[in-house]
């Protein structure tokens, strides 16, 4: 009998776009720096984008997230001061409202009109300042469902940046066999694709089972946008709720900002412990992964219906980067 040759192997991959390609971001809320991180009167600079960022309060605490260069030679506005409402170049003493707009020079002259910084959208809420990369927010942060009255809450940053996209984390809640074979969550039904509730902005499921250590849970579970992840829902015997955050410093790295509530009463503070704990669990389970990844959609299983149809909502996404021209 002859020989019968193989073809050679064919990559088969679907390009998923990276956060930057062709100068485009996906339109989003990130956040950029906790509450605490903020002082009354201080200015804080944050990379972000492919650029630089300014975050400071007004005299009623108001935070305002804005572009870091000064507009009169480019002077790191992070190195400046608040002065009343308004941020203050310290090369200069040009000095920036609200808006955006320069009102005022330092020796007094005519602030020209074209002098103003770029105003990204922003909210403060779950212990985060939030910035939305364009000009109007298409979507709202998520509403967890109870009063944060009700809750006893905990705010904080992961230690050390994650070497990919946010997108990239984000895929995990619709990865079902990632569910499944990394977190050890077994789920009441084969696969919960049919749960999966796909909307413009996102998607969100309820499901329940049975996570790591036999502890049941029922839980709502969504993403909003690129970079918003939120949960809800009971673990065990206690209602437990998150919100978390993927920051964007620089295109290829993203920085884990996490809210994480219980319902206050006794024990709540035992409770809230536990949550924070399985959470930082979850990154450390994901850390090595999310460090090393070079995602690329390839060959695909009945297992990955929701991440394949997240991917295809990621590569339709919205982008646009109306402050390239300032914070670069």
């Amino acid at each position: 009998m002859g020989i019968v040759e193989k073809e050679p192997p064919v990559a088969r991959w679907q390009p998923v776009l990276r956060e930057g390609d062709g100068g485009l971001f996906t339109q989003s809320w990130l956040p950029v720096a906790l509450t605490t991180e903020v002082a009354q009167g201080q200015v804080v600079g944050r990379d972000f984008l492919d650029g630089r960022i300014v975050v400071f309060r007004d005299q009623g605490g108001k935070a305002h997230v804005m572009s870091a260069y000064c507009p009169h030679v480019g002077a790191d506005l992070s190195v400046g001061q608040v002065v009343g409402d308004r941020i203050q170049c310290a090369f200069h003493h040009w000095e920036y409202d609200a808006s955006g707009a320069c009102v005022k020079t330092g020796i007094g002259d005519l602030p020209p009109k074209r002098a103003c910084l770029f105003v990204f959208p922003s909210r403060e809420r779950y212990g985060m300042i939030w910035a939305f990369n364009g000009e109007t927010p298409l979507f709202e942060l998520p509403n967890l469902p109870f009063p944060e009255g009700d809750l006893l809450m905990s705010s904080y940053k992961a230690d050390e940046p994650l070497n990919c996209d946010p997108w990239v984390f984000a895929a995990n809640t619709p990865d079902m066999q990632h569910l499944k074979v990394v977190h050890k969550v077994k789920f009441d039904v084969e696969d919960p694709h049919d749960l999966v509730n796909w909307h413009q902005w996102g998607l969100e499921f309820s499901y329940s089972g049975v996570h790591q250590g036999g502890v049941p849970i029922k839980n709502t579970a969504g993403i909003l946008g690129t970079s918003v992840f939120y949960r809800w829902g009971r673990y065990g015997d206690f209602w437990r709720a998150g919100v978390v955050g993927f920051g964007l410093p620089r295109p290829g790295q993203h920085e884990v900002y996490a809210c994480q509530a219980v319902l206050r009463g006794r024990g709540a503070e035992e409770q809230l412990a536990e949550t924070i704990r399985v959470s930082r669990r979850t990154i450390m389970e994901d850390k090595d992964i999310l460090n090393t990844i070079h995602y690329r959609q390839g060959v695909m299983t009945r297992g990955d219906t929701s991440l394949s149809r997240f991917l295809k909502y990621v590569r339709e996404y919205p982008r646009a980067h109306p402050s390239a021209g300032f914070i670069r």
